[in-house]
């Protein structure tokens, strides 16, 4: 097996500082400020994680003559995901490792504050699986919240930069790291831990906004009282219906204490329901990627979770891919909107996973709607039995019917699946979500691997190819392109539209009331395409790759649009740590990107900058 990604720079321990308690408005002030178009206050511009802005004065008649009107650079290299956060006119930008966080006076594009961690290098990098990313930072109670990678999270004055309070969310000398955006709710800011490929088990957890105090933690797998699950109250789908999950149900599915090392983390992204008061995410795979070694559903990972936002007890439960043998992580982002499915209106969840469906689901019940296929090269799976909610395996890709020490080939999607972390984009005009996606398929050779604290714990050799195939019909077409920008039905679970991208489109997609959606690529083209039709309106070659999430604001009282470019994450991660060499022996760096993305680096390179775009001025 390959050894980890290396990586650089700087990470401590810092002891929690505990403000004076105050009487909390977060929840209203983040919920107020999402309502005015002019901020963008949340990773998802608003608690239903939607990434649709009402703001029209760059539509689809004048985007055309869309063109920069400013740019910072961040003084970082290495993968920029994430996206600017907007509030009050002004504008917080974050990097990757080491999490510079940087407030901008709009009006002077000058740096009001500047704040960056003390971490360690030697202790977190190593143990950052793909790349150094962070994927962005959260406001509440005046209040910047950023998610280190030496897993602190730290509570910043907004107006100041002065840091209230810093706490240890996990331990990195286990392999615990932390590259996920936090969200504020209620009074609490919730955040997860990755490490995955390490052994790690995943938790949410959610600390006081004022102090830094844990309220609770609800850990993927372990007993109910890890969990949160309470086995008469919670439920799942199962049977055709809503059920109860029965005592223990995470336990019962793993063999002896290999649940202790289960993995299933919780990177991604969280969203919330103020009238229910339910935060929903997703957690990741199970550990190791060698299914032999850990029998069973291995439940909870690879699920989506409907908690209750102060108490953390779980409401419903479901999971997408048991027993993943594919290590198609399951933490990609929750939509929230309400929609007529089968001629009766829904409260839905939308989640468009790593195995290649698109699922929807009733956010109050957890009942399952519509799973199908958002990519018709996916051939892992025929199709998701509705009445059991399990995907139906086909035997010639299944890793663990083939066996350890055997090259399973041809498996579609790849690892990184047919939509990576980068978010969706929903467009109440059209009905259509927005989704960023890879197009590739894999050989996959499990092994056996010991756990060591600390230590890779990965047990797979990987490599990537194009999935040669056609979005809409999944016949082999013989093209070479790497990516896909679709538009998706969720009613219906039907591809709309598909446009093909050379390389994975890695950012998180913005829809418009302009009637247009934005998105990035990889070889750095800020991109905006009809929502209607897909028909490619503007395009603008920025500095470097584009991995970053496309954001939109209003100030002194015009739109402009934003997003960070800074090639990295797992699909650049060649170009990121240095392992894109011309040596073919190399293809399976990089938990396989490496050989897949190996030209990429002809058409970009390393960088770190803001670049904000705006409509000429007359």
């Amino acid at each position: 097996m390959k050894k980890p990604l290396k990586s650089w720079l700087l990470a401590s321990s810092v002891a929690a500082l505990l403000a004076a308690p105050a009487v909390s408005t977060a929840n209203s002030d983040v919920e107020k400020l999402t309502q005015n178009p002019a901020n963008w206050a949340t990773w998802g511009g608003d608690y239903a994680g939607t990434r649709y802005s009402k703001l029209s004065e760059i539509n689809t008649t004048n985007v055309k003559n869309l063109q920069p009107a400013w740019s910072f650079s961040t003084g970082v290299l290495r993968g920029h995901e994430g996206g600017p956060l907007v509030v009050d006119d002004i504008l917080y930008i974050h990097t990757p490792f080491p999490n510079t966080v940087y407030a901008i006076d709009q009006k002077t594009q000058s740096v009001i504050w500047e704040f960056t961690p003390v971490q360690d290098a030697d202790v977190t990098i190593p143990v950052m699986c793909c790349d150094t990313v962070n994927r962005g930072l959260a406001y509440g109670d005046g209040k910047i919240f950023l998610q280190q990678a030496d897993t602190v999270l730290t509570a910043l004055d907004a107006k100041t930069g002065k840091r209230i309070w810093s706490v240890q969310n996990g331990d990195p000398k286990l392999g615990m790291t932390n590259t996920a955006a936090p969200l504020v709710v209620n009074d609490k800011v919730l955040t997860g831990i990755s490490g995955g490929e390490f052994g790690v088990r995943g938790f949410l957890a959610a600390y006081d906004i004022n102090t830094g105090e844990l309220a609770w933690k609800g850990y993927s797998m372990g007993p109910d009282k890890d969990t949160l699950i309470d086995a008469k109250k919670t439920t799942t789908w199962k049977d055709g219906k809503v059920t109860p999950v029965g005592p223990d149900s995470s336990l019962s599915t793993w063999e002896g204490d290999q649940w202790k090392i289960g993995g299933g983390t919780t990177w991604g992204w969280t969203s919330y329901d103020p009238k229910s008061n339910l935060i929903y995410y997703g957690s990741g795979n199970p550990s190791t990627w060698n299914p032999t070694q850990r029998p069973g559903d291995n439940k909870w990972s690879m699920s989506l979770w409907a908690r209750d936002a102060d108490t953390g007890a779980v409401k419903w439960v479901y999971q997408m891919t048991p027993h993943d043998e594919w290590d198609f992580d399951g933490i990609n982002e929750t939509v929230l909107v309400d929609q007529e499915v089968k001629g009766k209106m829904h409260k839905t969840i939308v989640h468009f996973d790593r195995n290649g469906f698109g699922y929807t689901l009733d956010r109050e019940t957890g009942e399952l709607l519509v799973a199908e296929k958002f990519d018709k090269s996916v051939n892992w799976a025929t199709h998701v039995d509705m009445n059991t909610g399990r995907p139906q395996v086909v035997s010639k890709y299944s890793t663990e019917q083939n066996g350890e020490d055997v090259n399973s080939t041809g498996i579609c999607p790849a690892a990184l699946g047919s939509k990576n972390q980068q978010p969706v984009s929903y467009s109440p005009q059209t009905g259509l979500f927005y989704i960023s996606g890879n197009h590739l398929c894999m050989d996959y050779e499990p092994f056996e691997v010991s756990y060591t604290a600390g230590q890779p714990y990965v047990g797979a050799t990987l490599t990537m190819m194009p999935a040669g195939a056609d979005v809409l019909t999944g016949k082999p077409d013989g093209t070479t392109n790497l990516g896909q920008f679709t538009a998706f039905d969720a009613k219906t679970g039907k591809i709309a539209w598909s446009n093909k991208e050379q390389f994975s489109v890695w950012s998180g997609s913005l829809a418009t009331e302009g009637g247009i959606v934005f998105y990035g690529t990889l070889e750095g083209y800020l991109k905006a395409v009809d929502a209607k039709t897909g028909k490619e309106l503007y395009k603008f070659k920025t500095p470097s790759g584009i991995i970053g999430n496309v954001n939109t604001w209003k100030y002194d009282g015009k739109q402009y649009v934003g997003v960070l470019s800074g090639i990295g994450g797992w699909a650049g991660i060649g170009i990121a740590a240095g392992l894109d060499s011309g040596d073919e022996g190399s293809n399976s760096e990089g938990l396989g990107a490496v050989g897949a993305y190996r030209s990429l680096s002809s058409f970009t390179k390393l960088g770190g900058t803001l670049t904000v775009f705006a409509l000429p001025s007359n």
